[in-house]
């Protein structure tokens, strides 16, 4: 039993339409609606006339807004003063509360509840996610808990005050990697300012060790993610079903190109997963020097702007007929070589961020998981 009154929205709110018919000499700024409780947004400002509706609604920062066509699963929120005298298209019914009875800020929250989009799943219209319509009618139905006002006010309180403090956070979190990424690529200058050069294949030769298929063995492909995310395992499968294609056995430490992707900064260094997992021709491993270079310095060389900019011309076609880095062409490449204590230091700086940073998505994590938990001890 709910220790909470329970009403319909329809108590509590009122349509508030303000109609204004389309005037070609005017510039529409938009606003839509973001699902799952993600609340507004500006979009494009529509002029000239350029619409196929006759009218727009306006704005007030009092509103409470709600797509027809996606409030089942969460396009609803309330209004906000930068929104203020914005449009939306009547596809957005907007309403106003009655502040005798519910506080807009409660509102939004419960607004942002899964089991309240459940229930306005329930109450939709039509068949198929894509064509289901949300009336005013079906939201005024809605079942929510109301406390008192003081009651919901210190609730808003409340969860408003986190939210600003999980913001502020997050926003140090970033500033933090922000500046120790600026401070190793400064590192990277001054390491590499008076060092030699040398091609890729003095430094980094690939290396093909060709795997010898076993039908009943099980073997693990790698893939390179685009935009240097890393390596991933495409699939694990009996060497039967590899028989169509050669394979390569993939080491530790490897610096590996995918020869399709790198024009998108498919690069990565393979590791201590990726220990003996095999690649096919699409990837090229290339196997640092020990005595010249590590695979992590040289990985940092080709994220940069300069590094990038050799891979790219190294990589003719276009995206929808294949990039493909030439791996003759990539072979002769000049990468700057300074001596190997300070490669090797720079690396241990690079682990340090790398480390920071994953101790940074554990804290964004479990930020994340705040709200949610806290909504639903309160609502629940």
């Amino acid at each position: 039993m709910s220790r909470w009154p329970i009403i319909k929205l329809g108590d509590v709110l009122r349509l508030d339409l303000i109609k204004e018919v389309i005037d070609p000499s005017i510039a529409y700024e938009m606003v839509g609606v973001l699902s799952f409780g993600k609340g507004l947004f500006k979009r494009e400002t529509i002029d000239s006339g350029n619409t196929s509706y006759k009218y727009f609604l306006r704005l007030k920062a009092e509103h409470v807004v709600m797509s027809q066509l996606f409030g089942w699963e969460g396009a609803i929120a309330i209004s906000k003063p930068e929104f203020n005298g914005c449009f939306v298209s009547p596809q957005f019914p907007t309403f106003l509360c009655d502040e005798s009875q519910i506080n807009r800020g409660y509102l939004g929250w419960v607004m942002k509840q899964p089991t309240f989009w459940d229930d306005l799943g329930s109450r939709t219209k039509g068949m198929g996610d894509r064509r289901r319509t949300l009336n005013p009618e079906a939201f005024f139905a809605c079942q929510i808990q109301i406390p008192s006002l003081d009651e919901q006010h210190a609730i808003v309180t409340r969860l408003d005050t986190v939210t600003d403090k999980v913001r502020q956070v997050e926003a140090k979190l970033n500033e933090v990697e922000a500046d120790a990424e600026r401070l190793l690529a400064i590192r990277f200058r001054e390491i590499i300012e008076n060092a030699d050069w040398r091609t890729m294949a003095e430094v980094a030769p690939i290396v093909k060790r060709e795997v010898k298929i076993n039908p009943d063995t099980t073997y693990t492909e790698i893939g390179v993610r685009s935009f240097y995310k890393g390596t991933f395992h495409r699939r694990t499968m009996s060497g039967a079903e590899y028989t169509w294609q050669d394979l390569y056995w993939v080491e530790h430490g490897d610096l590996i190109f995918s020869n399709i992707m790198a024009w998108e900064q498919g690069i990565a260094v393979a590791g201590d997963k990726d220990h003996r997992c095999v690649a096919n021709h699409r990837m090229l491993t290339c196997t640092a020097n020990p005595n010249i270079s590590t695979s992590g310095f040289l990985w940092y060389y080709f994220t940069t702007p300069e590094g990038f900019s050799k891979i790219s011309a190294a990589s003719p076609g276009t995206p929808a007929r294949n990039k493909t880095l030439k791996a003759n062409v990539l072979m002769s490449l000049q990468v700057p070589v300074p001596k190997l204590a300070k490669q090797q230091a720079f690396d241990n700086l690079k682990t340090k961020l790398a480390e920071m940073k994953a101790k940074h998505t554990e804290t964004r994590q479990a930020l994340k998981a705040l709200l949610p938990s806290m909504l639903e001890k309160i609502f629940n």
